[in-house]
């Protein structure tokens, strides 16, 4: 019986078909907005978006009630704001500029700071002195320390990992000073407490530590006094005072811009904002701003301030090569905190 073609011609091939045209290139994925501000309104519970390269308000994003302050990760592009009324923070995409989660944290939370190296979030909780500490991948909290009485302010050195945290110990029977506890990043743990000043309530004076701000660049931690007391600063290779700085009479945030070695207060008495020199202490320059103003954030990368005028539902932008008001930006009611996305 034949077998066969086996070990013969294997017939005709099958001719090929037509070429496929190359498949057409993948769309380019957008690129992440940069140089956006948020700015929180706290009497109408939303976030004014300002972009930066034109000074005018591009979104508004509602969130929870009372939001205070702001803390940005650029690394993540994700922005995290304190809801004081709700015991909550809001975590906005802003690659949206929308909420994509609400997290119940501590009582009465105010400052908030992002540590990006880690991406752990900090939140003091005012009323119950503690730190709330969030996990910027789950966006859930992972744990709360005890500070001092009051913390109002935070600040977060990333090179360092520490975090720093000012507790106004008011009224404190038997507290003489205010102070600022010193937290290890790596083990969320309080490794020593700071004296910084006078505890002013127990002697019928309205001043106590108002903010925080950290030089990463020269391990200096800036703290203002509303109510008169100077700005301290603090050493954070020895955490220790180093030395004070008088300004105004009631000035209360700050913002720092390490690559100038600038510091910057707001003074809401006299609606202006203080420069500071961080090599001398010296105040340099004061700047002229609205009615006001409150918390103040800084772009390192443009060199360029952003003040929020409570008064007067403007946030001033400063130029920091020249000390001055570049524009005036309209955000509406009552604006407070601000956090910088650069």
């Amino acid at each position: 019986m034949s077998q066969g073609n086996i070990g013969g011609s294997t017939g005709p091939t099958e001719s090929p078909g037509p070429t496929r045209p190359p498949w057409p290139p993948c769309p380019p994925r957008p690129a992440r907005p940069t140089g956006l501000i948020y700015v929180t309104h706290f009497t109408d519970n939303r976030v004014s978006v300002i972009d930066g390269p034109t000074n005018t308000v591009i979104a508004t994003v509602p969130v929870g009630a009372g939001p205070f302050f702001v803390g940005v990760n650029p690394s993540t592009n994700k922005i995290y704001v304190t809801n004081q009324g709700d015991n909550t923070v809001s975590v906005i995409d802003g690659s949206t500029n929308t909420v994509i989660a609400t997290v119940p944290v501590g009582t009465s939370p105010y400052g908030i700071k992002v540590n990006p190296s880690t991406n752990k979030i900090y939140i003091v909780n005012f009323s119950d002195a503690t730190v709330s500490v969030m996990d910027g991948t789950t966006d859930t909290v992972m744990g709360r320390i005890s500070v001092g009485l009051f913390p109002y302010a935070i600040g977060v050195n990333s090179s360092t990992n520490k975090i720093y945290v000012v507790n106004a110990n008011y009224p404190g029977p038997g507290i003489d000073y205010t102070t600022v506890s010193v937290i290890d990043g790596a083990t969320d743990s309080v490794i020593v407490t700071v004296p910084i000043g006078t505890n002013s309530y127990r002697l019928g004076v309205n001043s106590f530590p108002y903010g925080v701000g950290v030089n990463p660049s020269t391990n200096k931690i800036y703290i203002p006094h509303i109510g008169g007391n100077p700005v301290s600063v603090m050493d954070g290779a020895t955490n220790t005072v180093i030395a004070t700085v008088t300004l105004g009479t009631d000035f209360t945030k700050i913002g720092i811009n390490p690559s100038t070695n600038r510091i910057y207060v707001t003074n809401s008495d006299n609606h202006t904002v203080s420069v500071i020199n961080g090599s001398t202490h010296n105040n340099i320059a004061t700047v002229p701003v609205g009615t006001n103003p409150q918390d103040i954030g800084v772009n390192s990368s443009n060199n360029k301030i952003y003040v929020a005028n409570f008064s007067d539902c403007t946030v001033s932008v400063i130029s920091g090569n020249t000390n001055q008001v570049i524009a005036t930006v309209p955000v509406g009611i009552n604006p407070y905190g601000i956090g910088v996305n650069p």
